[in-house]
Order: structure tokens, then sequence, then C-alpha cells
């Protein structure tokens, strides 16, 4: 972990940051949100209780004096106060305070089932407040095929091979970037490492294979500095995620997709509104293909079919015709 992280964090916090990266498997980006909602709530909480520090920039609080005693005295009022501020002087968006929410609610249990601080966990009611979930954006069949239909270029094969992976299997950013040749299996399979070094396998269909085929006779064999790494990059090291950011922003404007709010992760999203549109699937079974911990997470693509149920429905013709008034009136 980065000291920049834990710097100036209280040691209990610190300890609970390291116990997330190595025993948890958190990802770095994610460690490093927590000790940032840890440090605004530990910050607001001495700014409130030291009155001395009332000017004081809320940057430069110290929270140093923040040890058991100190966390031991935090109580479900002081949380809901701190969500308060952070709404108001703040002007954090439901969705970060929920983020907030989820961060202090797990450090408080770490505290108290690992370090038995409490009997009771005092943050064990702490409600989060409701997020209205957007509807994810994903591209068409035919603006998929309009993307897949205008790569070219001296890394065709390459670029044309990440797109499909994405359309086909809905991979993340980070695991595309991380395959390596070896994730490749003679069975037409592909071990994918997601989130939380979760190891999952994906089965390629024939587009992804002819893909990873005509690709791989191109892939260059010299000088590569990962020998093991599945895509490679102009200087022969394995690609990186903003090469590939670069890519899939490249040919959306040469398709004419550009402005529209597309970007890689919305890729993701088309895989998967396409195959349960098209395909059929089984949401578990596509709650397994995207590596998602939680059905919920998944089920929004269910939501995407409603949505579109709806506007059919709306725009037919006929929904401006009124009844005829009644004869009787």
């Amino acid at each position: 972990m980065d000291y920049d992280i834990t710097e100036g964090l209280p040691k209990t916090v610190t300890e609970y940051l390291n116990y997330l990266e190595v025993i948890k498997q958190k990802s770095p980006l994610t460690v490093s949100e927590y000790a940032h909602d840890l440090r605004t709530f530990f910050r607001y909480l001495v700014k409130q209780r030291d009155k001395t520090l009332k000017d004081k920039p809320f940057d430069e609080i110290d929270i140093s004096v923040v040890d058991e005693a100190f966390i031991k005295s935090v109580t479900l009022s002081d949380a809901y106060s701190f969500l308060a501020f952070c709404a108001r002087s703040r002007g954090n968006a439901a969705v970060t305070r929920a983020r907030k929410v989820v961060s202090i609610k797990r450090f408080f249990r770490y505290c108290s089932v690992y370090l038995r601080y409490f009997d009771i966990n005092p943050m064990q009611e702490l409600e989060s407040p409701k997020i209205k979930r957007a509807l994810p954006k994903y591209l068409t069949l035919e603006q998929s095929l309009d993307l897949l239909g205008c790569i070219d270029g001296k890394f065709r094969e390459r670029d044309y091979c990440i797109i499909t992976l994405f359309l086909n299997c809905g991979i993340r950013l980070s695991e595309l970037v991380g395959l390596n040749l070896s994730d490749l299996r003679p069975d037409g399979t592909m071990r994918v490492l997601g989130k939380g070094n979760k190891e999952r396998t994906i089965y390629l269909n024939d587009a992804c294979k002819k893909a990873v085929e005509r690709y791989l006779r191109v892939r260059p064999a010299e000088g590569v500095k990962d020998r093991n790494a599945l895509f490679i990059s102009r200087n022969l090291r394995r690609i990186n995620p903003r090469t590939v950011q670069n890519v899939v922003h490249n040919f959306l404007c040469k398709a004419g997709l550009d402005g529209q709010g597309f970007s890689v992760h919305k890729l993701r999203h088309t895989a998967a509104t396409l195959m349960y549109q098209y395909g059929e699937v089984d949401i578990l079974v596509l709650k397994e293909m995207l590596g998602h911990e939680n059905l919920s997470t998944t089920e929004i693509y269910t939501h995407v079919v409603d949505e579109q149920l709806k506007n059919a429905s709306e725009s037919n013709p006929l929904n401006q015709v009124s009844p005829p008034p009644d004869i009787t009136e």
C-alpha cells in the first residue's frame, strides 16, 4: 500500500486498510476510497468536538487524537450528522454518501468483530440514502455492428479482438488488460481474474475464437517485455488501460457514435444487454458470466428490457388516440 494513502491516519484505521488489502484483497482504488472516507469522517468528528478548530481548514485537521477511546465514543447520531454535513457543506450526491455509509459500517464492524471494541456495534443500524439507479447505457445491435465494421489500421487485428471480447464477453477493462496467453485454454474457454482476485471461466463463442486466432497470428513475438501478456502495445509491453480507452474512443468516433456517452464500460453493458435481449440468457447465468457479486447488480439489465417494452408501447402511433366521448354525456 502506498504511504500517501495512510499518511496522517490513526493507527486503527491504518491497520484496517492493511486488513482490506492483504486479507480481503481489495483493489488499491477501493482501499484508497475507504481511506478517504474514514479520513473525512474523523476530521469532521474531531472538528465538531474541538471548538478551537472552528476556523481551521478542514483538510488540515489533525486526526492523530483518534484512538480506541475516541472510536468507542462515536455514536449513530454522529454518523448521521456527518452524512448531513457531506450533503449540505460538501455537496456530496446520494451515491457518494452511500459509499461513505459502507466505509463507516465496515470499519466499525471490523472494530466490533476483530478488535472487540464494542459489545453492540453502534453503526449496525446505520442506513444508506436511497439511490435512483439509472438504466445502463449501451449500444444497440446495429451500433455494435457498425463499430466492429469500422476497425482498421496498423493494429486492426488486436483492436478488433479487444472490442470483440468486450462486446461478446462483457469483461471489465482491468480484466482485459490483465489477460495472459496462458488464460486461453485449449477447450475454448478463457480464464478471467476479476474484482477481489476472483477467478471465473468464460466460454468463447465463434466470433471470439476467430478474433483471437487472427490476432495471435500477428501478435509480436520478438522483443516483447511481458511475454505472457495477451495484448501488446506498440512499445512491446502489456497494453495499458489508457491505450485501450483511446482505441475504443477512436473507433466509436469513426463509427459516428461519439458524443453519446459511450465508453469502454458501456461495451460491457452492451454485451450483457444483448445477451439478455437476444439470447434469453438466465439472469443467474448472466451474473456468473459478468462476475457480479450480487444478483441485484445484474438485475438492472432486466429493467432495460422492461423500459424498452414501455417505450415500444408508447411509440405506437395510436398512443395519442383518445376514446370517443360517452354518448350519454
